[in-house]
């Protein structure tokens, strides 16, 4: 069965699909859909879900980017069945009861396993999406790394993926974490500011910047094409190390 793949194909395509690569899903039935009317925990996207809320809560909170990962994953996986609404009340619910305690985390992941035995790489894939769910806050924690470490033990999943798909995620996220730091510095460069200044300060320099590079003011003021080119560059460079401080500072 190829719903929970699909699934987690089109939740991690929509969060990092512009940054972490994932390889290429093959064929996939997007058209067929299924009717469900059981316990959702004798279920591969039930016992999804309900690993979900462990993950989600292992660290005792759920950010705001897990809440909107989970809501996209309730809405894909439930839209492909025909009683979706039904589908996705279940899973919500589902979650609610199952983030609230951690006993029967192994319970659930080898009944995963049961139904998933005999597709290695489905699992794999369930599991990167799990840790992903971990990592989306950029933080994993002690109690995080536990909780996979006993999903992916129950789920038979090889010390050695499970340690790749750990150093993928941590890599990825230092990465963007340096990213943002070297953003964020030149920003400060660009507006001839430092971290140090207030926010009166930052404002005050950017609207020096912009009256001084301004291509309407250097238009005026008879220049060249190419000068007010370079003009326009300047002020697009300076909006956005703007944009990059406010944000940073949360302005």
């Amino acid at each position: 069965m190829e719903l929970i793949v699909l699934a987690v194909v089109i939740v991690i395509l929509f969060f990092i699909g512009k940054n972490y690569k994932t390889e290429e899903f093959k064929n996939i039935n997007l058209k067929r859909k299924e009717i469900f009317q059981g316990d959702l925990l004798h279920h591969e996207a039930g016992l999804l879900v309900a690993l979900m809320a462990k993950v989600a809560k292992a660290d005792g909170k759920v950010s705001e980017l897990e809440a909107e990962l989970l809501k996209h994953t309730f809405n894909d996986i439930s839209s492909h069945f025909e009683n979706f609404e039904e589908i996705r009340n279940k899973l919500k619910s589902l979650y609610e009861t199952e983030k609230q305690s951690f006993d029967n985390l192994v319970i659930l992941s080898e009944k995963l396993y049961g139904l998933t035995r005999n597709d290695y790489n489905k699992r794999l894939k369930i599991m990167e999406y799990l840790i992903n769910l971990a990592f989306i806050d950029k933080e994993f924690s002690n109690t995080e790394k536990m909780i996979t470490e006993d999903i992916s033990t129950a789920l038979k999943i090889k010390k050695e993926d499970f340690d790749r798909l750990v150093s993928t995620f941590e890599a990825f996220y230092a990465q963007q974490a340096s990213n943002k730091a070297t953003s964020l510095e030149k920003a400060y460069e660009i507006l001839e500011s430092t971290p140090n200044d207030d926010a009166a300060t930052l404002k005050k320099n950017y609207r020096n910047l912009v009256k001084k590079h301004h291509p309407d003011i250097i238009s005026g003021q008879g220049a060249a094409q190419n000068i007010i080119d370079e003009a326009t560059k300047k002020l697009q460079e300076i909006n956005e190390a703007y944009e990059i401080i406010k944000k940073d500072r949360g302005l």
